[in-house]
């Protein structure tokens, strides 16, 4: 298939999962309700999904409880359930093809990004983690006396999940992964907007062997099903990936029945070039680092810090790759660029670009929909950015790219840490000092240097300040699903 994608258009997927998955059965909503999924790329209603609400939540939490306390899951031999996750990502890699291409039907993404890119990452993490399931280790402490003293990893419980629209499938991995590694139960509540690779993936785990009760799937609306999900007693612990307001209104409802929760959220990252950069290295990943995934993405480079004396040429280089960006139909295997996952994210993209324009900031390229259908936006670069400008504060998650003038080392770390975020940050310069100076001063959970947007299973993701709470991938992320246990035993 990787072969034919190169040539012709991808054939849409056939949407097979539209119900609440619960306890190993698909069943519609408990009030009979249903929601559309839109097509982004031409506004067409693609199906109608179960619209799950308090009483789906119960009953999804109910059959995670029941598995968690009472079934063969968080007591199974822990190599037993290695087999299990990795027998899901086999299955997952069989039908890469039509989850790439369900991915792009309900997200927009394109389909060369969805195949190459969020698929394969999926596989990877189910794996990577699959292999963790029977290393989760406790140590033996030498205590004062006549005693014998070990702790325990043990899994944290039911755990619920909610995941963004940004990268469907891979946050669902990402999930999923540490969580059934360490023996936990899911509740798992996808993003209204792209509900259907998480659905598929749920009947792929079904049919890999993880038994009944593990994974629960409940479609709906954040105010409904994730209120429900984050205030019931049933739930152990909540697992985050969104906005930030959201993330604070999760950890007040949390806190009634002292949930562990963990956020992985915005950021408005820095991206820093010095004149010593290979310019064409540092173009290319500056241009990959803002518009891939259309700009949706949390570690966006979107504050492009650029040295003085190459800013100009830099942006000459950046208003050529953008205008000679492919945008249009997702499922043409040479489109660069899909649309935006909704018409409350165009509105709101196309909002901050006329922000950008009235407080002065000049619009080189872009700034407008492209075409007459779909939620298109032309890759929009600006320059003359100051830093208190509300396109170099707020997070935009578009194709918006703020490009901002500095002068030397001295100043550009306070200026790229001036931000209530710190999820990533890059440096791009051919001076490995400066480079590990920089890597240390930025207030960032990741720093990319010479590379953006750069993920590895093994490698922690997570943020300072209010990009998050706790870290996910590697071994960091198993932290998130276990509780420690004290074993003190009397030898005398």
């Amino acid at each position: 298939m990787a072969t034919v994608l190169e040539k012709k258009k991808v054939t849409r997927p056939q949407v097979r999962q539209t119900q609440c998955f619960i306890g190993g059965k698909w069943i519609p909503a408990a009030s009979g309700k249903t929601f559309e999924t839109i097509h982004p790329a031409t506004e067409e209603v693609i199906a109608e999904v179960a619209e799950g609400d308090k009483e789906d939540i119960d009953a999804a939490v109910e059959a995670a409880r029941e598995q968690f306390d009472g079934g063969e899951w968080s007591k199974m031999d822990a190599r037993d359930r290695g087999i299990l996750m990795n027998k899901l990502a086999d299955l997952i890699e069989q039908e890469a093809d039509e989850l790439a291409a369900l991915e792009t039907l309900d997200n927009g993404k394109p389909i060369r990004d969805a195949r190459a890119a969020d698929i394969p990452l999926v596989i990877d993490t189910l794996r990577y983690y699959a292999g963790w399931a029977d290393k989760i280790q406790g140590h033996t402490i030498p205590v004062r006396g006549e005693y014998f003293t070990y702790t325990r990893r043990e899994p944290v419980g039911v755990v619920g999940q909610i995941i963004p629209w940004n990268f469907p499938a891979l946050m669902v991995a990402w999930k999923w992964g540490p969580a059934l590694a360490t023996g936990c139960t899911i509740v798992m509540k996808p993003a209204e907007q792209t509900p259907l690779t998480c659905l598929r993936m749920a009947r792929l785990a079904q049919k890999a062997g993880i038994p009944d009760g593990v994974i629960n799937v409940v479609p709906g609306y954040g105010p409904t099903a994730g209120a429900a999900l984050v205030k019931h007693r049933g739930v152990d612990k909540i697992a985050f990936t969104g906005e930030g307001g959201t993330a604070k209104i999760i950890q007040r409802e949390a806190l009634e029945t002292m949930k562990r929760c963990t956020f992985e959220l915005g950021g408005k990252s820095p991206n820093i070039i010095f004149a010593d950069a290979d310019m064409e290295a540092a173009v290319e990943g500056a241009h990959f680092g803002l518009y891939f995934n259309q700009g949706q993405c949390c570690c966006a480079g979107s504050r492009l810090f650029v040295e003085e004396r190459v800013h100009d040429e830099f942006v000459d280089r950046l208003k050529e790759k953008n205008r000679q960006r492919k945008i249009g139909d997702p499922f043409d295997p040479e489109t660069e660029q899909g649309p935006q996952v909704d018409k409350a994210q165009f509105d709101k993209i196309l909002k901050y670009i006329d922000i950008g324009k009235q407080e002065g900031a000049k619009l080189v390229t872009g700034g407008k929909r492209h075409g007459e259908e779909g939620y298109f936006i032309e890759p929009t670069l600006f320059t003359g950015v100051k830093d208190e400008m509300k396109i170099a504060t707020d997070e935009i998650f578009g194709p918006v790219m703020s490009v901002l003038k500095f002068k030397n080392i001295n100043e550009i770390a306070d200026r790229a840490n001036r931000t209530n975020y710190g999820l990533a940050a890059a440096v791009w310069t051919r001076d490995i000092a400066k480079a590990h100076k920089m890597a240390a001063k930025l207030r960032a959970g990741t720093v990319w240097v010479n590379c953006y947007d750069v993920f590895d299973a093994g490698a922690p993701f997570g943020g300072f300040k209010e990009s998050g709470l706790g870290r996910e991938l590697g071994e960091a992320g198993l932290a998130n699903y276990t509780e420690l246990k004290t074993v003190t035993v009397s030898l005398s």
